[in-house]
């Protein structure tokens, strides 16, 4: 027994590590094969190993050995790798893999560059591919007749099945990972936070698209420690850029003293309006989530409507399904309906986006849900600093079957995409006149928010000013709905 402990330490121990450290030198980050490249040194020693293995252990003047021996470390990597796929639900960015890496010790240094490069998919194939090539080598000796192990049939058979259910196992949980995990979109605007180019938008772009009124405005704010700092949801950045580069005088220079005009998204501004870091919070309702957040903090909101939005879903073009009712709504949201047929389209799966939580959209389409329960979103893994894999909800993919919802302005004006069709509700389009009327069935609301024990003088009738004529002037000309519609 000890003896066969001595050779498992050597064949599965020592040699693996060796040639794992071999794996980090010829490992060429700089191409997308660098897995192969890594894999090399551990395929090719992985055979050599086995092959002087056999011949060591089952030539014609030595002891023979139950192959079987040599084998164990595929079931036992293939059973290991399954439970951890089970604990993790096959999230390699999970800290459980670290766990998993202890007892692969033998390969730490390849895993730690793993872990480095978010590279998940070497925690198993990396003791794999020395396995299945230390396998092959013991058969290339067989082969040869350069060796003659012992077999016990009752012995590899079961670790066979072991090794086959274990990855099947695993596998099943990297199918269904599959059908709920994209591959990572990742947003390239806006330090990150935007998934759509804001420049066009910007007061200190001189090029900028931003409405001008046709005559003086009636209400402006000359003194930069005076203007109130302004910080919204994505869809709202055009608006409140808007009122900025008309009320705040000479705001290019306002903007280079300190940052009066923010866009940190949806989520993280309503932090910063709860912390005090801005003045003017602007989008949509805030979350259930997000009003027990101000609750908690002795925070009173104070909600200023703006302006009036659609709150719109959108298939692609192709699929020829138009019109959805807003039980149909509530099924695909719930996972209830979970094919196109089922609604007069194709007989494919339906891919429904959504949006991450507390943000405008996603709240928008809690309270359509109502009581009714949303089924757990569509995730994805995101590449993080220092080769670190995180995990998020997807953004919105035009697959032919998906769909997805956003607000009108967003979906069609700031991120104009010809290849989405916008449904109609309860066979009512979302035009600006059926919103304007209310007879569109998900009309939201725009707010400004503000703190009630924010005393900032300006901040008063600032509100009142975008809520009057000029104010709901430049809504419109932006693109929203403006109130006394």
């Amino acid at each position: 027994m000890a003896k066969r402990l001595k050779l498992l330490f050597l064949w599965f121990g020592v040699i693996p590590f060796l040639l794992s450290i071999a794996a980090v030198f010829t490992m060429n980050v700089e191409t997308e094969y660098f897995i192969f490249t890594a894999l090399i040194p551990l395929i090719i020693g992985g055979c050599l190993a086995g092959y002087l293995a056999a011949r060591k252990t089952g030539g014609a003047d030595s002891n023979k050995y139950n192959i079987a021996i040599f084998l164990f470390p595929l079931a036992y990597t293939s059973v290991l790798w399954a439970v951890f796929m089970l604990i993790s639900g096959g999230f390699y960015g999970a800290e459980t893999w670290l766990y998993y890496s202890i007892f692969h010790i033998f390969l730490g240094p390849l895993y730690f560059f793993a872990m480095f490069m978010g590279e998940g998919r070497l925690f198993l194939w990396a003791p794999l591919a020395y396995e299945l090539s230390f396998a092959a080598g013991i058969m290339l000796a067989i082969s040869i007749k350069k060796a003659h192990p012992a077999f016990k049939k009752n012995q590899l058979i079961s670790i066979l099945t072991v090794f086959v259910l274990a990855l099947g196992t695993g596998a099943a949980v990297q199918w269904h990972r599959s059908k709920t995990v994209l591959p990572s979109y990742g947003f390239k605007y806006g330090g990150g936070y935007s998934s759509t180019d804001l420049t066009p938008y910007e007061v200190t772009n001189p090029e900028n698209k931003l409405p001008k009124l046709k005559e003086k405005a009636t209400f402006t704010i000359a003194q930069p420690n005076e203007m109130p700092i302004l910080d919204g949801a994505e869809a709202a950045f055009p608006v409140y850029s808007a009122f900025a580069n008309t009320a705040y005088e000479n705001i290019k220079q306002a903007m280079e003293e300190r940052e009066i005009i923010a866009f940190t998204n949806t989520i993280y501004a309503y932090e910063r309006l709860l912390e005090g870091s801005i003045d003017i919070y602007f989008g949509a309702e805030p979350s259930k989530g997000q009003q027990e957040m101000a609750k908690q903090q002795g925070k009173e909101l104070v909600m200023t409507p703006i302006g009036k939005e659609a709150f719109v879903f959108f298939v692609n073009p192709k699929n020829p399904v138009s019109d959805l009712q807003v039980s149909e709504i509530k099924g695909i949201y719930s996972g209830k309906i979970k094919n196109w047929s089922k609604l007069g389209g194709e007989n494919e799966r339906i891919i429904a986006f959504q949006r991450p939580k507390n943000s405008g959209s996603q709240t928008l389409l809690e309270k359509i849900m109502g009581d009714t329960p949303i089924m757990e979103p569509l995730k994805e893994d995101v590449p993080e600093g220092m080769g670190g894999i995180i995990e998020q909800v997807a953004d919105y993919r035009n697959y032919d079957n998906s769909i997805g919802f956003s607000f009108r302005f967003f979906a069609t004006g700031m991120n104009p995409n010809p290849d989405i069709k916008l449904l109609a509700i309860n066979g009512i389009e979302p035009s600006p006149e059926n919103i304007s009327s209310g007879s569109y069935p998900f009309t939201a609301t725009l707010y400004a928010i503000t703190l009630k024990d924010n005393h900032k003088r300006a901040i008063k009738p600032f509100l009142q000013w975008m809520q009057g004529p000029q104010g709901q002037e430049i809504v419109e000309e932006i693109g929203y709905i403006r109130l006394d519609k």
